[in-house]
């Protein structure tokens, strides 16, 4: 089964989690938003692998791709505008967009394509965020221990810190800036987290870099 059918497959157990731990999928979006805001104001970027528009609903991305139509069409009902297409070859033209955003690089079939892909469409001077479980914390730990029990993690790919610097700088971007939420037990998260700087501690990271 392909990460798409999963998704197609199980769409209601994806929404459900969001609600089973409201505090850790804030304190994701919290730290997403710190790196948006220090983009400049009213530019047009896209979320790669939007799923529902869990993300890009609330942090105001208006756009973006999504391969699961079940998915999509979720996305399309909070009024967002998804194309149907894959990270590894977006249906848009180049130098179109003034950030590029990705939540779910560890569901994509080649991490290194869907950069080069979202260096194609940025604008110069364009930003590409990625939110990430960092493979060296416990959060991706855990997960990578129980995915022969898991519905969307089975198949997931999981990224250290250095991998993902080392694949930006090979794509093109430069002046990559980190923060990072999650710290310990997701289980026991009673209070939406404020991101710390660079990386090491929490269990999710965000990364953004500036396209050369």
């Amino acid at each position: 089964m392909t990460h798409t059918e999963i998704f197609d497959r199980h769409v209601e157990e994806y929404e459900k989690w969001y609600e089973d731990y409201p505090k850790v999928y804030q304190s994701e979006l919290t730290a997403i938003r710190e790196q948006l805001l220090k983009l400049p104001e009213n530019i047009r970027g896209i979320e790669v692998g939007l799923g529902t528009g869990r993300f890009a609903l609330p942090l105001g991305i208006k756009e973006g791709v999504e391969p699961s139509s079940e998915m999509a069409e979720k996305a399309i009902n909070r009024g967002i505008e998804v194309i149907e297409g894959l990270a590894e070859g977006l249906p848009y033209g180049d130098l179109q967009f003034d950030f590029v955003l990705f939540v779910t690089i560890c569901h994509l079939d080649s991490l290194k394509n869907a950069l080069a892909e979202a260096y194609r469409v940025l604008k110069h001077e364009g930003s590409v965020l990625i939110g990430f479980l960092d493979k060296d914390r416990s959060v991706a730990k855990q997960y990578i221990e129980k995915r022969h029990r898991s519905t969307f993690f089975a198949k997931a790919n999981f990224y250290t810190v250095d991998r993902i610097q080392t694949l930006l700088k090979d794509a093109g971007f430069k002046n990559l800036e980190f923060n990072q939420t999650l710290f310990g037990d997701l289980e026991e998260m009673a209070e939406v987290q404020i991101p710390k700087s660079g990386f090491g501690e929490g269990s999710f990271v965000v990364v953004r870099a500036s396209k050369k």
